[in-house]
């Protein structure tokens, strides 16, 4: 009898299960869209999304100044900043983070193209799950989906970035002389990799931020499909 009621309840939570799965297509149907709407406005809310973001870092201090976003010494430099600093060269820490920064700023203005390209290969049954997905739904399929093949394009225009604002040369100024100093762990970072995954980080959490502002504030649904795809 006990096998019985398990079976029972296995079936009933499956139906359940999937009429959850079918109840964005019954919501959809209700409102009055259709998938291509939904397709077209979650495609559209990207293309906002990313044009904003990456306009906003892509200024000069749009990384370097925004807390959230600002690249700093990476994890295993971070100890060494103070010995450099008690040697007397703080100037060059401050100017191989301001440098890093900038590099990413200089490389935020090529991003918009890269993220536009994968947006379009979005599906239409991806955004019908994204619709009903959390605030940021739609920023993390695309990075999922993209992230790598965008560090790939990105990373030789954070490389390009960080020779023409020197700081590369910075980098090395500063901690060849600190690994000069005795009994010191050396640092051996790959500043162009981590500058690239810091930058790419800023701009899909920038997009993210984008994106929350569409799903819940009227006023940031600019358009009429986003207003019929996300106004409650």
């Amino acid at each position: 009898m006990k096998i019985f009621y398990l079976f029972v309840f296995l079936i009933s939570f499956t139906v359940s299960e999937s009429q959850d799965l079918k109840g964005l297509v019954n919501s959809v149907s209700k409102n009055g869209l259709s998938s291509d709407e939904i397709g077209n406005g979650l495609k559209e809310a990207l293309n906002v999304g990313v044009q904003k973001g990456t306009a906003q870092l892509s200024a000069t201090d749009g990384f370097f100044k925004n807390a959230a976003v600002k690249i700093l010494l990476p994890p295993e430099a971070v100890k060494a900043e103070k010995t450099l600093r008690d040697m007397g060269l703080g100037t060059q820490v401050d100017e191989a983070i301001l440098s890093m920064n900038r590099a990413a700023e200089d490389a935020a203005k090529s991003a918009a193209p890269i993220f536009v390209d994968a947006i379009k290969q979005m599906s239409i049954q991806d955004a019908e799950g994204i619709l009903s997905g959390g605030d940021s739904a739609a920023t993390s399929y695309l990075r999922k989906k993209t992230n790598a093949s965008l560090t790939n394009a990105f990373n030789p225009i954070i490389k390009q970035s960080l020779s023409k604002v020197d700081a590369t040369q910075y980098w090395n100024t500063a901690f060849s002389a600190y690994n000069k100093v005795p009994f010191v762990k050396k640092v051996n970072t790959d500043l162009n990799a981590y500058v690239t995954e810091k930058a790419l980080s800023g701009i899909f959490y920038q997009v993210a931020l984008e994106e929350q502002k569409i799903r819940k504030n009227p006023a940031a649904q600019t358009t009429d499909l986003l207003k019929k795809v996300f106004g409650k």
